[in-house]
């Protein structure tokens, strides 16, 4: 399956963004999915991930209650609602997916991955 992640751009703090990860090549119903990220100098860290069936996600304490991972199984598209975003938040978003039942926090457990997208809050 191919990956393609869109949405980011630049916001002020406190505003909102939604990203999106368009597949092809696969469905995306049969594959767990996820989002991490990469700011300047940093590693890549997980973000968010959502199970096959859908029934289970897990977020990263920083993004708790603020991001909100769904899928859409007629688009073929994953998302990533972003809310009430922090400088903090700046950082390029990857989206991943993996042929697994479980919620996957690790890197290491993906096997697909999308280009990334550039996403920028201002202070």
């Amino acid at each position: 399956v191919q990956l393609q992640a869109s949405g980011g751009g630049l916001v002020q703090t406190g505003g909102s963004l939604r990203l999106s990860c368009a597949a092809s090549g696969g469905t995306l119903g049969s594959y767990g999915v996820g989002w991490f990220r990469q700011a300047p100098g940093k590693e890549r860290e997980f973000v968010a991930a959502r199970s096959r069936s859908g029934l289970t996600t897990n977020y990263a304490d920083s993004v708790r209650g603020r991001f909100t991972i769904s899928r859409d199984n007629a688009k073929n598209t994953v998302y990533l609602q972003m809310n009430s975003l922090k400088p903090e938040d700046t950082a390029v978003y990857y989206c991943a997916a993996k042929l697994s039942i479980a919620v996957v926090t690790s890197m290491a457990g993906y096997d697909y991955w999308g280009q990334g997208t550039q996403v920028t809050v201002s202070s």
